[in-house]
C-alpha cells in the first residue's frame, strides 16, 4: 500500500468512526508530504444567501485545497452570485457553474422525483430515517441515476434541519391557513397547504423578507430560527408557527440540501479525487447540520427578546394535515417512474414497525404505478 493510499484508508476509518462529527473537526490531508498536482478549481454556488449556513459552506469550501494537498479547490459563491437561485440547476447543467449546494426540493417542478428527495408534509420525519432511505434502501443509487439523466452527478445529501413559518397573523390551527398568502418551496408542500386553503406562492429565499415587509405575502416558510433571524424575519413578522411538541415542522422536518456536480466536470476528476469529495460532502453534512442546530437553539431566545410569539399546531391538526397529504404523496409518486421508485422505498420505511406511522388504513385505495 502506498503512502497516499494509506492516507485515504485512514481518512475513511475516521469518517466511519464518526470522529469528525463536531464543527471544529478537520479531516486528515488528502496527500501526505507529496508535491501537489495541478489544482482543479470548481466554482460552487450555494442556495444560502447569508447567515450560519453560508458561513459553514464557505469555511468548508476553503478547507478543501489544503486537505487535498492542493489538488482540488472549491471556490464558494453565495445565492444568486453567479446565477439566480431557481436557475442554479440549469446553470450547473450548462457549465456556468461547476457544482451546487442547493435545496433539492427547488427542482420539483422540473424533476418531479426531487419532491421525494427532501421533506414533504408528514413524510420521513428525522435525519436518521432519511439515511435509512439513502443508504439502506438504494436511495443514493436511485438519486444518482435520476441526476445522471440531467447530465449531473449527485454526490450526496446534506442534512439541514426543520423549517418554520413566520407570519403577521397567528397560526394556531389548520383553519388559520385559510386564505393565508403563504410562501412555500413548491411541490407537494405547496399543494398540501393549498388544500388547507392557503394561497401559496414560490419565492427564492433571498426575496422572502422583502415580500413580507411589503405585504405581498402574509406568511413565509423558510429555514430555521438562526438563519431567519440573521436575515431579519423578526423585523417584518410577529409570529412563528411550528408543529406540536416533538415535531418542530410537520411539512419540512428535515430540509435536505445536496452537493451536485456537472457530469463532465465530475468525469474529469481522478478516482481518488472523486472518493475524496464524496467523503468530504459527508463531513460537510455533519458539520453543517450540527452548526445549524447549535445556532437555532441559540436563536430562539433572540426571537423571544424581539417580541416574536411562537404558536404550535396540535396533534389534531397533524391528523388533518395527514389526511390532506397522503393522497398528494401518491399523486406525486405517479408523475413519473423515478418518483414512484423513490416513494415506494420511503413508504416501506414509513410502514415498517421500526418507524410505524403509516398504517394500511391511511393508504387504502391508493397505489403506486411502477
Amino acid at each position: 500500500m502506498t503512502g497516499s493510499d494509506a492516507t485515504l484508508v485512514d481518512r475513511r476509518r475516521i469518517l466511519v468512526s464518526g470522529a469528525i462529527a463536531t464543527t471544529g473537526a478537520v479531516a486528515a490531508p488528502f496527500v501526505s508530504k507529496a508535491a501537489a498536482a495541478e489544482t482543479t478549481t470548481l466554482k460552487v454556488q450555494t442556495s444560502w444567501p447569508a447567515g450560519p449556513g453560508l458561513d459553514v459552506f464557505k469555511t468548508w469550501c476553503t478547507s478543501i485545497k489544503e486537505k487535498s494537498g492542493g489538488e482540488l479547490e472549491l471556490k464558494p459563491f453565495a445565492a444568486k452570485q453567479l446565477v439566480g437561485d431557481f436557475e442554479l440547476l440549469d446553470g450547473v447543467r450548462n457549465g456556468v457553474v461547476d457544482a451546487m449546494n442547493s435545496f433539492t426540493l427547488y427542482w420539483a417542478s422540473q424533476v418531479p422525483a426531487t419532491a421525494f428527495l427532501s421533506s414533504y408534509v408528514l413524510g420521513l420525519r428525522y435525519p436518521h430515517e432519511w439515511d435509512v432511505f439513502f443508504y439502506s434502501k438504494d436511495g443514493l443509487k436511485m438519486t444518482r441515476e435520476i441526476f445522471a439523466k440531467l447530465g449531473l452527478y449527485y454526490v450526496n445529501r446534506i442534512h439541514h434541519g426543520p423549517n418554520i413559518i413566520h407570519s403577521n397573523r397567528p397560526i394556531r390551527s389548520i383553519q388559520d391557513f385559510l386564505d393565508l398568502r403563504l410562501r412555500v418551496p413548491g411541490g407537494m408542500i405547496a399543494e398540501t397547504f393549498a388544500a388547507a386553503g392557503a394561497k401559496t406562492v414560490m419565492l427564492a429565499g433571498g426575496d422572502v423578507v422583502s415580500a413580507l415587509e411589503k405585504g405581498t405575502i402574509d406568511a413565509a416558510d423558510y429555514v430555521g430560527p438562526a438563519v431567519n433571524y440573521s436575515l431579519g424575519f423578526h423585523k417584518v413578522t410577529k409570529y412563528v408557527s411550528v408543529g406540536p411538541q416533538g415535531l418542530q415542522s410537520i411539512y419540512q422536518p428535515v430540509d435536505l440540501m445536496d452537493f451536485v456536480v456537472n457530469m463532465d466536470v465530475w468525469n474529469k476528476l481522478s478516482p481518488k479525487l472523486k472518493q475524496f469529495l464524496d467523503d468530504e460532502v459527508q463531513i460537510y453534512s455533519n458539520v453543517h447540520h450540527s452548526a445549524i442546530q447549535k445556532a437555532d437553539m441559540e436563536a430562539w431566545p433572540l426571537l423571544e427578546k424581539a417580541g416574536t410569539e411562537v404558536t404550535r399546531l396540535s396533534l389534531e391538526d397533524v391528523a388533518d394535515f395527514q389526511n390532506l397529504a397522503v393522497p398528494i404523496w401518491f399523486k406525486w409518486s405517479n408523475k413519473d417512474k423515478d418518483a414512484a421508485r423513490l416513494f415506494k422505498a420511503q413508504l416501506e420505511i414509513m410502514q415498517s414497525p421500526s418507524f410505524g406511522y403509516v398504517t394500511s388504513d391511511m393508504i387504502k385505495g391508493l397505489s403506486i404505478n411502477l
